[in-house]
């Protein structure tokens, strides 16, 4: 019976992974946004992220796999959007009438914004993977996909996922403060030991913005971000400071390229697409 099992198990992953790089095929570029901590702004880095990329004139998808904490649909405006079937899968939500950029996320699929997801590892896993394989994306420039924090079963399922299809790599997020630093240090050699690439990593919260005067002071500590960067001879994507009118856009959908253009964060931004559309 074990050995039945066994071999049902091995079929469904076969086609799973079949169904993966059907899905995922009209995808050229598939972005992982990681960090080793917690409270990083790592799901405001991806949203803005994507949005830079749609103002930047990509077709652009957005998957949030943080299960427990899914955030993106209040930080992109997008709470009580509901989530529609089709031949192909499920349907992504867009932001605009231009479907140029689609979103999926746990959080469409709950009633409540407090209710929780009590989830142990298996069902986690089943729900990534069929959020990897279930969704219609069709064509897209870039697929951002927004983990939780850690190095845990999250990360282990779509590092297995995407086997089979080519993923550019990883942006990993810290704050400059020690502790952050040591935490995405681990992520460091998480992606290594799993063979994803570092495309660079981002300081964010990276001193304080004054509303009034522009100026920035370093509330925290600086430059853990390009240390770490250094250390692990990675590219060093730029620093993104704490500015109120960047988190006044949050729940708006709005980008800070198109709404705050010559803001130190729009600057950061604009530099980070141009790194990842070359």
């Amino acid at each position: 019976m074990c050995e039945v099992f066994f071999v049902l198990v091995q079929i469904l992953l076969f086609f799973a992974e079949i169904l993966n790089q059907k899905m995922l095929d009209k995808v050229k570029h598939i972005i992982l946004v990681l960090s080793g901590k917690g409270g990083v702004g790592k799901s405001t880095v991806s949203t803005q992220l994507a949005l830079a990329l749609k103002e930047s004139g990509f077709k652009v998808g957005l998957l949030d796999i943080d299960l427990c904490g899914p955030s993106v649909p209040y930080i992109l405006g997008l709470e009580g959007q509901d989530v529609h079937q089709c031949d192909e899968g499920w349907v992504p939500v867009y932001v605009d009438s231009e479907k140029s950029l689609a979103v999926m996320s746990i959080g469409f699929l709950l009633k409540n914004r407090d209710d929780p997801v009590v989830w142990r590892g298996p069902k986690k896993t089943a729900m990534i993977r069929q959020f990897l394989t279930d969704v219609h994306w069709d064509e897209l420039d870039f697929l951002v996909i927004d983990t939780p924090p850690g190095t845990s079963d999250e990360h282990i399922t779509v590092m297995e996922c995407m086997k089979e299809v080519k993923c550019d790599g990883a942006v990993l997020v810290t704050t400059p403060q020690e502790v952050a630093v040591d935490d995405v240090r681990k992520e460091v050699t998480f992606c290594r030991k799993t063979g994803i690439k570092i495309l660079g990593i981002v300081e964010n919260m990276s001193g304080f913005v004054c509303p009034h005067c522009s100026d920035c002071t370093n509330i925290f500590s600086t430059g853990g971000g390009s240390a770490l960067a250094e250390m692990a001879k990675v590219p060093f994507l730029g620093t993104l400071p704490i500015d109120p009118r960047v988190g006044d856009l949050a729940g708006t959908g709005k980008s800070c390229l198109k709404e705050l253009p010559d803001s130190p964060t729009s600057t950061t931004f604009r530099e980070i697409v141009s790194i990842l559309s070359k």
